[in-house]
């Protein structure tokens, strides 16, 4: 925008001289033809025109100066207040900033670069407000959801406890059977809790980075041993092609963050008996982390939407993998520090996230 309110300033400037050396030409030509005409004719001292005409050739320098000063002063108010009036014109439409509206922002045409930049501003402010709003109701609706499980879960513990401390002479398989539901029941309003922490560290807190260089290949190659036990119980198997001994400097805490997310996202949404594909590879300027899974398509509607905070795909309440829905949000914005990207994409029941990190 600075270039474009010098290139005003310039053209207003440029019309200002020229319309000064316009003047000054014009007002000199006139004056030498007009003194060349009263020059050739007689004048005689009765007629009145005699009397003025000589008071103006006697001074002729204040009188050239007195009519050239007004002039100059008249144009340098017409240009001067020009910009003043573009100022004035500025100001009230930055004032429609505050509380932009659907209604554009309408500047002269000498201003229309300016007017552009305000309407980019004013749109970009009514998609950070549209989209403020929505991520608001999608966390307040979230947290409805969430106070809502609350209740089946802690309601069974109690149950399965109360059972267990009112019959005493219970079998030893009956009560195993019973303390490993309480259990179960325990796990999932442990995860519940989390998710309510989860949007509160969200909020509060501002991620930083703690560096150092690692070997990524290595880091991969541990977590995915960590999943197996996981991978197992739901039936799914690992198809891994690591590159060996990728270095990287990054912050190590954080990315394992990231890559256990997307992991824990393939395992939840994938079919039984399907592979996850886990590739890392070493590109010319940047280190590419592919996971794939097979999994219910995700519409492109929903995937322009999956990196937003509390946005879930699915948006069942009673999801056993329905988390708080900051996990991909998360995720981007550590990527994002490292200078890097995350991107999505689902096609023929397949998922693929794409990490790229410099380096």
């Amino acid at each position: 925008m600075n270039k474009q309110k010098s290139k005003i300033t310039r053209k207003i400037l440029f019309q200002y001289f020229l319309s000064l050396a316009a003047f000054a030409f014009v007002f000199l030509f006139l004056l030498f033809f007009g003194w060349q005409a009263v020059s050739g004719m007689t004048w005689y001292e009765s007629q009145p025109l005699y009397w003025i005409l000589r008071w103006v050739r006697e001074y002729l320098l204040l009188v050239v100066g007195f009519i050239f000063l007004c002039v100059w002063a008249a144009m340098s108010y017409h240009f001067i207040s020009r910009p003043l009036k573009y100022l004035d014109e500025i100001i009230a439409a930055s004032g429609k900033l505050a509380s932009p509206t659907t209604t554009p922002i309408l500047l002269p045409d000498a201003m229309k670069y300016v007017q552009d930049e305000l309407n980019q501003v004013r749109e970009q402010a009514l998609l950070n407000a549209r989209m403020a709003k929505e991520a608001e109701q999608r966390k307040n609706d979230l947290i409805v959801y969430l106070a809502h499980d609350l209740k089946t879960p802690l309601t069974s513990v109690i149950g399965y406890l109360t059972l267990l401390q009112d019959e005493p002479e219970i079998s030893p398989a009956l009560r195993a059977k019973y303390t490993g539901i309480a259990l179960s029941k325990a796990e999932r309003l442990e995860e519940l809790i989390n998710d309510f922490f989860d949007i509160t560290r969200f909020n509060l807190t501002t991620l930083t980075l703690e560096t150092e260089q690692i070997n990524l290949s290595r880091m991969m190659e541990q977590m995915s041993s960590e999943f197996q036990p996981i991978l197992k119980e739901k039936e799914l198997s690992f198809d891994t092609q690591i590159e060996p001994d990728i270095e990287l400097y990054c912050d190590p805490d954080k990315l394992e963050r990231v890559f256990d997310n997307l992991i824990r996202n393939a395992v939840n949404y994938s079919y039984r008996g399907t592979a996850i594909s886990l590739t890392l590879e070493r590109q010319v300027d940047s280190v590419c982390l592919q996971i794939q899974n097979h999994g219910k398509t995700i519409s492109p509607e929903k995937l322009s939407h999956i990196f937003e905070q509390f946005f879930r795909v699915d948006t069942s309440r009673a999801s056993a993998t329905g988390g708080a829905g900051l996990g991909l949000a998360i995720a981007k914005e550590i990527v994002e520090l490292h200078g890097g990207r995350i991107s999505a994409q689902s096609m023929n029941e397949t998922i693929l996230f794409t990490v790229l990190l410099p380096g």
